[in-house]
């Protein structure tokens, strides 16, 4: 039998040290070296001969491999997993569907954000046609149900365990034969098997690793609520985001009731999809028209103020974007962006400057999308540049103006994807005028809205301010 040893694991990257060590070889952080604990002892020596592991043929599409609950499949179809709705249409959009059959889902965010209150809703949803296993280590069986009670929600196959031992919490599980597993959270529960306190990186590792285990031999969905550091990632080693099939975070404007869950992994479902709720005091609502959280508008426009249609995940969102130029008083000129990549308002300056006619290097100049939203598409170039425009010149733009495009590096106005659909749904909104690039000019009239395309900066100023 083969000494166990003492590992040093990194909890940003996962990397294993034989001994401990200020800086990470693989990742380069600092201090972020943690004692394991004692490994388990290696039992196979180099020349033994482990038993085969089990493998299954690969079915065509739509093939049945006529199995039961609980049969060793000999076969296995490549059709679609099933899905289970999760009573949220929005959160359904996230996951591609709806709950996957042995997927487990990792649901991250600031504390207070509202992760608890939304996987006690799916709970008690999923509860109404199968039993569903709320384990939390952080709350007492009377705090999840007083929260319950104040959600207005009726939980009939909804039980609580207050339990931090996994191997309980699962044990709970297949006698159930539940339907749902939710972990509340992560960071509290832990295994005796492993000397490690709970939350540490060891327990963490090990933990996640026994949770995909059984839900991909039980064939029963997981969620589990991760806590998130300073920086706004999950808290423990990246393997941790690793080991599930599906990675959500949770996104809040500060001091907003509004709600943004992101998919930043998904194996069954696009990523980067998003779903919106509000808060409120009977809990998360879906937000049946997204683009009304952005454009709440005054009804006097001033100047350095445009909606773009912005495509986030599978849908268009219709967004305001400002900007605002002042002259500068003292020292270098300020470039400051919220919700837009600040490197590239800086390029993006200095097309102006040399395309446009707009010299900005003696103006502090000032960018924010409305309503917390980040763009990360190209898209925001075009109406970017005319808000700065528009607040150098003190001129408002049409409040029925809609507008996007990238703009390239020689002043020329680029085509996105999706344009037509972009269109369609801003002229949904009520708007009447759409500035897009000209290889984004819809097929087919858009009844109510006129669109003018361009193919270069220059031209997109002068319409707009012409």
């Amino acid at each position: 039998m083969g000494r166990s040893k003492t590992a040093f694991v990194c909890r940003s990257c996962g990397a294993e040290s034989p001994r401990w060590q200020g800086q990470c070889a693989q990742c380069g952080e600092w201090n972020t070296l943690e004692d394991a604990g004692s490994g388990a002892s290696r039992t196979a020596g180099r020349g033994s001969r482990a038993p085969a592991a089990r493998a299954v043929a690969l079915l065509g599409a739509g093939a049945d491999p006529g199995i039961g609950p609980g049969d060793h499949p000999s076969s296995a179809s490549a059709a679609p997993a099933g899905r289970t709705p999760s009573g949220s249409a929005e959160l359904d959009r996230v996951l591609g569907g709806g709950i996957v059959a042995g997927s487990v889902t990792l649901l991250g965010g600031d504390p207070g954000i509202g992760k608890s209150t939304l996987l006690l809703q799916v709970a008690a949803q999923v509860a109404a046609g199968t039993p569903v296993l709320y384990a939390t280590g952080e709350e007492s069986a009377a705090q999840v149900g007083a929260r319950a009670a104040r959600l207005g929600l009726a939980p009939g196959g909804l039980q609580i365990a207050p339990e931090a031992e996994l191997p309980r919490i699962l044990t709970a599980a297949r006698e159930m034969r539940v339907g749902l597993l939710v972990i509340d959270s992560i960071q509290t529960v832990f295994s005796p098997d492993l000397e490690a306190g709970a939350g540490g990186v060891a327990q963490l590792r090990e933990c996640a690793a026994v949770l995909v285990r059984f839900a991909k031999d039980s064939g029963t969905p997981v969620f589990i609520i991760g806590h998130v550091t300073r920086e706004g990632t999950i808290a423990g080693p990246k393997v941790l985001e690793h080991l599930v099939d599906t990675v959500l975070y949770f996104e809040s404007d500060a001091g907003s009731r509004h709600r943004i869950v992101r998919a930043t992994k998904n194996r069954f479902g696009p990523v980067g999809e998003l779903a919106f709720f509000a808060m409120m005091e009977t809990g998360l609502r879906e937000v049946a028209n997204p683009s009304a959280i952005f454009l709440a508008r005054p009804s006097t426009i001033a100047p350095g103020s445009l909606v773009t249609v912005a495509r986030e995940g599978g849908r268009p969102l219709l967004v305001e974007i400002q900007g605002l130029v002042d002259p500068m008083r003292f020292g270098n000129p300020r470039r400051v962006a919220q919700g837009l990549d600040a490197t590239r308002l800086a390029m993006l300056l200095a097309v102006l400057h040399r395309h446009g006619g707009l010299s900005l290097q003696d103006h502090d100049v000032f960018a924010n999308v409305v309503g917390g939203l980040a763009l990360r598409e190209t898209a925001s170039d075009l109406p970017l540049l005319l808000t700065l425009a528009s607040s150098l010149r003190d001129r408002p733009l049409p409040a029925t103006l809609v507008a996007f495009g990238e703009v390239g590096l020689t002043g020329e106005v680029r085509p996105v994807a999706y344009g037509e659909e972009r269109l369609r749904e801003a002229a949904k909104q009520g708007f009447r005028q759409a500035l897009v690039a000209e290889d984004n000019l819809p097929r087919k009239p858009i009844e109510g809205l006129t669109v003018r395309g361009v193919s270069r900066l220059a031209d997109a100023v002068d319409y707009a301010f012409g």
